[in-house]
């Protein structure tokens, strides 16, 4: 069952008597436990009837004894557990999950990591009520993600934007829908959102950003490229040494494997790297400048760097002196 199926659910007042929310991705978990905060009961019920605690300041006792209390003029009672991996002993839950009570909906969100499936707890509250795993979006997956998520807005994006959000931002869900949703609050409805949308009002620089710093290594315009650099070297937090090379690596590695790919067709090399059509052409321009001997070379430069990054072998150098010569290297 999606987040969206169970969260129609909520809203349709049809509730489970156990959640547990788990994994790696924080934002489903948010979205789901919200819904079901604000359906579950009225705001009048709320003083007698709901109970929201935190893991690591709560014990299993008394969040059973919440749980089995009777609701006072209402329909149900409303326990919810915060930072559920920080509740010690939580399989002692599991008699009350066997056996949970009607009247009472229990909401176990437990964060960054899934919970052990093979648990007789998990396997108690999968019968009796709704165990969802909210898995992290792959890197790869962000551009699409971004592309969905505006589909049910009435915003649009161009694929140059949701790039560069998506190099910027990385696979933090709530922090993307939150830059989104203030992009929302500041231009008209029907914009497409672009570079230049980002740039005024996001602050990621249109021309100053790993995913132009990327596309200039692509082209290898060597001047852009150390522009781009010096630019970091000042503003820091535009580019951080961890995030040009992981970029600049992801950008490698698709280049071996455009390389040693059987059908070179942009459809074929869309499908095979799962990229938007509109980045096959120029990667396919980018293999023929650097050939794989050329590639494995970078990518063995990237490794060494990202180990002086971290003080080995590195006893003087600044991570903006690293980046230039990392840069200027990759590219001569």
């Amino acid at each position: 069952m999606d987040h969206k199926s169970i969260i129609q659910d909520i809203k349709n007042k049809n509730f489970k008597s156990v959640y547990l929310l788990h994994g790696e991705e924080p934002y489903y978990i948010d979205l789901i436990s919200k819904s079901i905060i604000d359906n579950a009961l009225e705001e009048h019920e709320r003083d007698f009837n709901q109970m929201i605690c935190y893991g690591a300041d709560s014990d299993v006792q008394s969040i059973i004894s919440e749980a089995k209390g009777y609701p006072l003029m209402a329909q149900r009672r409303l326990v919810v557990i915060r930072e559920a991996q920080g509740l010690k002993d939580i399989e002692l839950l599991e008699k009350y999950c066997a056996n949970p009570e009607p009247t009472t909906v229990l909401v176990i969100l437990y964060k960054y990591k899934k919970f052990d499936s093979r648990k007789k707890i998990f396997k108690e509250i999968s019968k009796n009520g709704l165990t969802f795993s909210s898995d992290k979006i792959r890197d790869y997956q962000l551009v699409d993600w971004i592309n969905n998520y505006l589909k049910t807005t009435e915003y649009a994006i161009t694929p140059k934007a949701s790039t560069l959000l998506a190099d910027f931002l990385g696979n933090d869900l709530s922090k993307i829908t939150n830059e989104l949703d203030k992009l929302a609050l500041l231009l008209q409805k029907g914009t497409t959102i672009n570079e230049v949308h980002i740039e005024e009002n996001i602050g990621i620089s249109k021309d100053y950003n790993v995913y132009e710093l990327t596309n200039a290594i692509a082209v290898r315009d060597v001047h852009k490229a150390l522009t781009i650099v010096n630019y970091f070297e000042h503003n820091p937090k535009s580019g951080e040494l961890v995030l040009v090379i992981g970029n600049i690596f992801t950008f490698f590695f698709k280049l071996m494997r455009i390389h040693f790919a059987n059908n070179k067709s942009n459809e074929a090399i869309s499908q095979l790297l799962k990229i938007h059509p509109f980045a096959v052409k120029e990667l396919l321009n980018a293999s023929k400048i650097y050939p794989p001997k050329m590639i494995s070379r970078n990518i063995s430069y990237l490794h060494e760097y990202d180990l002086k990054s971290k003080g080995l072998n590195n006893d003087s150098f600044s991570k903006a002196d690293l980046m230039k010569e990392l840069i200027y290297k990759i590219m001569h």
